[in-house]
């Protein structure tokens, strides 16, 4: 028996040895490597750090000074907190008297992680589409070199209890934003094929140069998908986000050992982006602070990657009209903002304050001392649906988008109001908001460690054309297990590194279809050798979605009104695969942004997309009864703490911003509604949180809406 017995003890470790020697190095890579390993991001630390909903003007026109009547017109006004530059404690006194919570901006200086001099000519353009070095080259040398600068800077200010988080730099990015960008971001010679190593396994390709989209252009009209090769330049940017993102997170542990009681990280950050260091799967594991432009999904991606809420993440107030401004304090808040970093321009004239700034002040403190202590620490609740997010399709997706251009490449700007992946996951958000459905982003990464969450009874893949083998068998089997998987359109027709599958979509099995790798860009959309729907270049500087997508006139239209990505396959196959089911629509759902352009009706056209939600029981929950054209553009979102759930009703316009600053409404609605909300429960307890008003148990609650601020309940949790 003891023979026996150290048998099978042999057999199981012989048994381990082979299926550890056979594991997928991509899996081992994201599973294991610092890329994916996060600094520090306690909860309790980090509410301790950063209390409450703040207001931080950022001083660049602050012309009234920093004395007792500034003191009093901060306090007066809603503007909580302040805002310190470079170590510069000339004003800390006043900050700690009127117990203004701080962040420090430029706390590893300004000129090495952020490249652009602001106003001036950019002296880089030259370099930044080539194929050499970082002109900063991230390394040891600038390492050593801002750490002395972050503790310099830490220790003049950190003697104030009102400090609550450092910035290392203002848009920082191992590029310019996210301009088109081909550089190596290190001159490390041994730190790409080390990385390679770590990605690929003992396998590794030994890369021959650094090359640039040059390199790839020429041949996107005649490759097919099984002939298709962009690992080179996807491998070298994603070595840029990971060389960008530890190095980050470096300085940000580095600035914890100066003040262990205060987080770090950066502001004025970008959409994800091939470019700059935006893979958010990756970044928000590095940071313990963060102010981001809402632009390409950053503030839901940001939302869904911060567990719990606790690191304070913030965007930047640029005022318009009082309108907009109210609009986006509530709404911002609705979404897991914990404050604003605020733009100070056109304040104040002759040193007194524009009118404006009463007209907002009690929305600020009525959102600060009212409000957000009742939300602080909440957990935001979803309605079931996970919505990938693949950054290996974003990369890729530009690559096909920008094909286009043709050597005008160099030039393309604003990928968030351009790219196909943008545009589509924009669209996927806006069809689940307007249908009553709230969501999560959920990484590669996190699908690649842990597999997709129980909680989630729908995942939609949105433009998931580049998809590993490891995320292909998570995907399986959360539809195995009995989940529903929706993909829009060529789902896993490349691996993750760009290259074009030889057999087909890695994921066809599951969704019964057959996508031919023979394929090429004439197979697809228009049909007329563009990879991508859109032909961006023509429609560059377009004034509506509706004027975008009238140029996709060549498309083959579905007759729910959404182009077919692949010209000869049918749309919408829906195929059993195990206890679950995978539905391939073969569809492109970008029309929809023109038809919500349009209104209520022609926004009805989302349900072919919605129609496998529903099928997968999903429903809304909650609703303005008999809502039309007047309240069109709603939306609900809720947070649960606690015993208590809290319901936002907000208004949900199109967003516009730029990669230097962003946030505004478009199409905003000012009307005030008699609303009458409808639940399909009962509920009790409920509180007008906004009013302080106890409002009757019941299914049906009738409120006063005025559609750029928000209705906010509190209601007990779980059944009546």
């Amino acid at each position: 028996m003891k023979r026996l017995g150290l048998s099978v003890v042999w057999m199981a470790i012989l048994s381990g040895s082979v299926a550890l020697a056979q594991e997928d190095p991509y899996e081992k890579y994201v599973k294991t490597s610092k890329d994916f390993q996060p600094v520090k991001q306690d909860a309790d630390w980090l509410y301790k750090a950063w209390p409450g909903w703040t207001y931080m003007p950022w001083y660049y026109q602050w012309t009234i000074g920093h004395d007792d009547a500034a003191g009093r017109f901060c306090r007066d006004n809603g503007y909580n907190g302040a805002f310190l530059d470079h170590g510069d404690a000339s004003y800390l006194d006043w900050i700690n008297k009127f117990q203004l919570h701080f962040y420090m901006d430029h706390t590893a200086g300004k000129g090495d992680l952020h490249l652009w001099d602001g106003g001036k000519a950019q002296p880089y353009l030259g370099q930044i589409h080539g194929n050499g070095v970082r002109v900063k080259p991230l390394n040891g040398e600038m390492k050593a070199r801002l750490q002395g600068i972050i503790k310099k800077n830490i220790e003049a200010v950190k003697s104030s209890p009102m400090r609550s988080a450092y910035s290392l730099d203002d848009e920082a990015g191992w590029g310019f934003f996210v301009h088109p960008c081909m550089w190596q971001a290190t001159d490390d010679k041994e730190a790409y094929p080390r990385w390679l190593t770590e990605v690929y396994g003992p396998d590794a390709p030994r890369r021959q140069g650094w090359i640039t989209y040059n390199d790839i252009l020429p041949r996107l009209k005649s490759w097919s998908v099984a002939q298709f090769d962009a690992s080179q330049l996807m491998d070298q940017w994603s070595f840029n986000d990971s060389y960008w993102c530890n190095f980050v997170g470096d300085l940000v542990e580095y600035a914890n050992g100066v003040d262990p009681a205060t987080p770090a990280g950066i502001v004025g950050c970008q959409g994800p982006s091939a470019f700059g260091g935006y893979d958010y799967a990756k970044l928000m594991g590095k940071v313990q602070f963060l102010e981001a432009y809402n632009i390409g999904s950053s503030a839901a991606i940001i939302r869904s990657f911060n567990p719990h809420n606790a690191i304070p993440t913030v965007t930047t107030h640029f005022h318009r009209d009082v309108d907009d401004t109210v609009w986006q304090s509530w709404y911002y808040l609705a979404h897991g903002n914990r404050g604003f970093i605020g733009w100070v321009e056109g304040w104040f004239a002759g040193g007194k304050p524009a009118d404006w700034q009463a007209k907002v002040a009690p929305t600020y403190n009525q959102i600060a001392q009212k409000i957000h202590p009742a939300l602080a620490g909440a957990q935001w609740l979803g309605d079931g649906v996970a919505i990938y997010y693949s950054h290996p399709s974003i990369q890729l997706s530009w690559i096909l988008d920008a094909q286009c251009h043709r050597a005008t490449w160099i030039n393309r700007n604003d990928d968030h109001k351009l790219g196909s992946s943008h545009l589509v996951r924009l669209a996927w958000e806006n069809m689940l908001r307007d249908e009553g459905l709230q969501y999560d982003f959920i990484s590669y990464a996190d699908v690649i460690r842990q597999g997709v969450a129980q909680k989630y009874k729908v995942l939609i893949l949105p433009a998931c054309l580049a998809l590993s083998d490891a995320e292909a068998r998570r995907i399986r089997q959360f539809c195995q297990a009995g989940g529903t998987v929706i993909a829009d359109y060529l789902p896993g027709l490349w691996d993750q590194h760009g290259k074009g599958r030889p057999a087909g979509g890695v994921l066809d099995d599951m969704f019964g279809v057959k996508h031919e790798p023979s394929m090429t860009a004439t197979d697809l959309f228009g049909g007329g050798g563009l990879w991508a729907e859109v032909d961006q270049d023509a429609n560059y500087g377009y004034k509506s979605c509706q004027q975008f997508m009238a140029s996709t006139a060549a498309c083959v239209k579905d007759p729910g009104g959404f182009n077919k990505a692949v010209r000869k396959m049918d749309g919408v196959k829906v195929n059993v695969f195990g206890k679950g089911k995978a539905v391939l629509m073969n569809l492109s759902p970008q029309w929809y942004n023109a038809y919500r352009e349009q209104g209520f009706q022609a926004a009805q056209q989302r349900g072919v997309f919605m129609k496998p939600l529903h099928e997968a029981g999903l429903s809304r929950w909650v609703e303005i009864a008999g809502a039309g054209q007047k309240e069109f553009g709603y939306e609900i979102c809720y947070w649960t703490k606690g015993d208590k759930t809290l319901l936002f009703v907000c208004f949900n316009p199109q967003v516009v911003g730029s990669p230097t600053g962003g946030g505004n409404s478009q199409g905003l609605k000012t009307d005030e509604l008699d609303i009458q909300l409808k639940f399909a429960r009962p509920l009790r307890n409920v509180t007008n949180l906004r009013s302080g008003e106890k409002l009757p148990d019941g299914r049906e609650f009738k409120l006063l809406w005025k559609m750029n601020e928000a209705v906010v309940l509190s209601f007990d949790t779980g059944k009546s």
